[in-house]
């Protein structure tokens, strides 16, 4: 080593040295951003956190140009934190072991490649014609209602579930059985034996549902997985992860996305105004407020550092644990001009609100054409559309993993 690499890593901070910031990560209400993250991209954008559940501390990374860097870095690996608890906001790990989440290449490249195939734009587009004829039953059935009604009842609540139970080929009288599911796996406020049990429900119900596909095998997708799965492409662990954490995502983001979406318009009506005069803006619309909605309480997944790395100003060591916030990234005031405003038509660099790199989310594409449909129905067929209760009313979701409104009670 040169002497100059040497005193180069002597200048950086390691764990050591660096202060350790508790992380509560408490609920916010609304579009509030998390106050300590909004410090630490100014002022230590690689920082070391504790959260409530786990063990230690880990590296938090916050701006835009380091996310990126960690999250395309193979150094980092998902697969070391199986078995390993890492401290975290919630008493258990959403994402199962050996999933697509939790796994390094080439293990991870092999299933990424069979999902993409299945999960294609082909399968996306066919299966937007049938969400745009959800859409117009759902935001109909909203419409006839006398006001105020409520959004999360009638279109955002029910729409995924549609969607996602045409996708994975689920029979509508289980999805009541999916969702309750889904509330406990993605709350931190439940126990590690409450999640246990409920994780080893619905992964038996994809085990019976996949010996059942084997047989009578439909037009959906977890049928093509489940074939792939008999001709050895994934094995049968593999499969129920896949198809849990795509009826997890599916159910739950798109719901408190897209309720929050049609929040943020309402409650800036200057931009909601140029929205319904230029609709051809949707697109860019829909990725501003991907940017700039908070979805979520917290980071995702961390990473383990394989060897010593420096990022930032920082000497990451071997076996440390990483996290990395895409919220933050977001803000990034060296990439975005005035980060905590909503410019709706905002042309600057891309979002990071799906991820970065090999872990990048594959039901991006899903998610975008739900709220382009519910956010063009709505515009079209209900041009008067308000919240029927003062912002500050409104009741936001407490104890989960995602953000959203528990209700949206509208008029029009």
């Amino acid at each position: 080593m040169s002497e100059d690499v040497r005193v180069d890593e002597l200048s950086r901070r390691t764990s050591a040295e660096a202060t350790e910031h508790f992380w509560p990560v408490e609920h916010l209400d609304a579009l509030e951003f998390d106050p300590l993250l909004h410090r630490l991209l100014r002022e230590e954008p690689v920082a070391l956190v504790r959260m409530r559940f786990g063990d230690g501390h880990a590296w938090l990374v916050t701006r835009y140009q380091d996310i990126k860097e960690v999250t395309s870095d193979p150094r980092f690996s998902r697969a070391l934190t199986v078995d390993r608890p890492v401290t975290s906001m919630t008493p258990h790990v959403v994402a199962p072991a050996g999933g697509i989440g939790r796994t390094d290449p080439p293990d991870h490249t092999r299933l990424r490649r069979l999902l993409a195939q299945t999960f294609n734009r082909k399968r996306i587009a066919l299966l937007k014609v049938e969400t745009e004829a959800i859409a117009e039953r759902l935001v109909g059935e909203l419409l006839a209602q006398e006001p105020p009604a409520d959004l999360t009842e009638y279109v955002t609540g029910p729409m995924p579930e549609q969607v996602i139970g045409k996708l994975l080929g689920v029979p509508e009288s289980d999805l009541g059985r999916l969702q309750a599911w889904r509330g406990v796996i993605l709350s931190s406020d439940h126990s590690l034996e409450e999640s246990n049990a409920v994780k080893a429900e619905i992964a038996g119900y994809f085990r019976a549902l996949a010996d059942r596909r084997l047989t009578d095998p439909g037009d959906d997708l977890f049928s093509e997985l489940s074939l792939a799965q008999a001709e050895g492409a994934l094995s049968r662990p593999e499969l129920i992860s896949l198809a849990v954490m795509i009826v997890l995502n599916a159910l739950d983001q798109v719901r408190q996305q897209c309720s929050t979406m049609v929040y943020t318009l309402l409650t800036h009506p200057e931009q909601l105004a140029r929205l319904r005069a230029e609709p051809e803006l949707l697109p860019t619309a829909i990725e501003e407020l991907l940017r700039f909605i908070p979805q979520r309480n917290g980071v995702g997944l961390p990473r383990i550092a394989t060897e010593d790395v420096e990022v930032g100003d920082v000497l990451i060591r071997a076996g440390e644990a990483v996290y990395v916030s895409y919220l933050a990234a977001n803000r990034d005031p060296e990439v975005f001009t005035e980060p905590d405003r909503f410019e709706l038509a905002r042309d600057e660099s891309p979002n990071l609100a799906f991820g970065h790199g090999a872990h990048y989310c594959l039901g991006a594409a899903l998610t975008r054409m739900q709220a382009e449909v519910i956010l063009s129905t709505l515009l079209r067929r209900a041009p008067d559309l308000r919240l029927a209760i003062a912002p500050e009313e409104v009741r936001w979701r407490r104890g989960s993993i995602n953000r959203g409104p528990e209700t949206l009670p509208l008029a029009w």
